[in-house]
């Protein structure tokens, strides 16, 4: 009984595992889904750009021309400030005590003039008639000459007290945003050097001083050339973009360029020059100076994220017609916002994966979900 009892578990058992192992396999999972658009076709402007920064159209350096003590600030830190306007007082009292001895040796000075001109025409006369010596005549004639230099001397010393008088009151040689204060109260300044006291930005204007390469030089100067010329439009104004990526309201126009190329890195140093209405962009400020010198038609542009980069190789994950994923290598050219322009790889009406490219091999089918490309 027994026997028959263990013969039919393991007939059981046996047919249990049977049934288990022609279980079906589970499906395969279903394919990835991925953001795919497709590529952006337009003229696009090629620029020449570059990063530099701001500068007041003219940087002035506030500077104490004379010795002493700093007496009082006058101007407000950051402020606009007027030309003429008092920014600094100098203690004024070593140079009163100098104008008041200047005047003095000038006064002593015209009296030895005054004595030295009455002997001489006093003695005219006599020598005319023999009454004296030539030589008594001729001693005070230069006596009246050495008088006359001597006031001169002591005139300009005087001057010279003055003007150093006058330096004692420092204000402001032009109109424009005054910076910090470098000196306080109580600091001795002008000991041995001109001490900077602050700094004088003019701001109406923006300038901004970059570093382009000389080919990209030559091809602003051939536009130049065109435009003048009148066979061409030649490169439009020059733009400012400033570090939040906004750009400046107001176009740029060049003002200077180097005398020479850098024979080291190969660039020439040019400046551009922006009205700066209400002073909205200081100097300091960091920002990109662009210039559109050509027109490229019909351009290919891509989500700067859609392109992946390795060892300088660039690719995208384009999507086939039958939903497969081809890697594709591309060369790209220049940035246009958020997106890429690719002047080699791909054409117009080629899918793109945007977003999920981590999930794609090459020859892997997707799901593909359409967005739009913003840029």
């Amino acid at each position: 009984m027994i026997k028959c009892i263990a013969a039919a578990l393991a007939s059981a058992w046996a047919l249990g595992f049977a049934a288990s192992c022609s279980k079906p396999a589970p499906p395969p999972p279903p394919p990835p889904v991925v953001k795919v658009a497709e590529v952006v076709q337009r003229d696009v402007p090629i620029y020449i750009e570059a990063i530099g920064q701001t500068r007041g159209s003219t940087e002035i350096e506030v500077r104490a021309r004379v010795e002493g003590f700093i007496e009082s600030v006058n101007y407000p830190e950051g402020g606009l400030v007027r030309k003429g306007q008092l920014l600094y007082t100098i203690d004024p009292r070593p140079f009163q005590a100098s104008v008041a001895q200047a005047k003095g040796v000038s006064a002593q000075a015209e009296a030895q003039l005054a004595r030295a001109a009455q002997d001489v025409a006093r003695y005219e006369p006599l020598v005319a008639k023999n009454a004296i010596s030539r030589q008594e005549y001729d001693t005070a004639v230069q006596a009246k000459r050495a008088a006359d230099a001597s006031l001169a001397a002591a005139q300009a010393a005087q001057t010279n007290a003055e003007l150093d008088l006058s330096f004692a009151r420092v204000v402001a040689p032009a109109e424009g945003i005054a910076g910090k204060t470098e000196v306080y109260p109580g600091t001795l300044v002008g000991r041995g050097q001109s001490t900077l006291l602050t700094r004088i930005s003019q701001i109406d204007s923006i300038h901004v001083r970059v570093t382009i390469p000389e080919k990209d030089f030559i091809e602003l100067n051939r536009r130049k050339e065109k435009a003048q010329n009148a066979e061409g439009t030649g490169p439009a104004g020059f733009e400012l973009v400033l570090a939040d990526g906004s750009t400046h309201p107001e176009k740029g126009k060049l003002v200077f360029v180097d005398r020479a190329v850098d024979p080291q890195t190969g660039t020439i140093m040019v400046e551009v020059a922006f009205p700066n209405p209400g002073g909205q962009v200081r100097p300091g400020q960091y920002g990109r100076v662009r210039v559109a010198i050509d027109q490229k038609k019909d351009a290919i542009l891509v989500p700067q994220r859609a392109v992946t980069e390795l060892q300088g190789v660039y690719n995208v994950a384009v999507v086939k017609p039958d939903d497969t994923i081809e890697i594709r290598m591309v060369t790209p050219k220049e940035r246009i916002g958020t997106l890429w322009l690719i002047d080699a790889g791909l054409k117009a009406g080629d899918k793109i994966v945007v977003e999920g490219i981590q999930k794609v091999r090459p020859g892997v089918k997707v799901t593909p979900e359409p967005v739009k490309i913003d840029g």
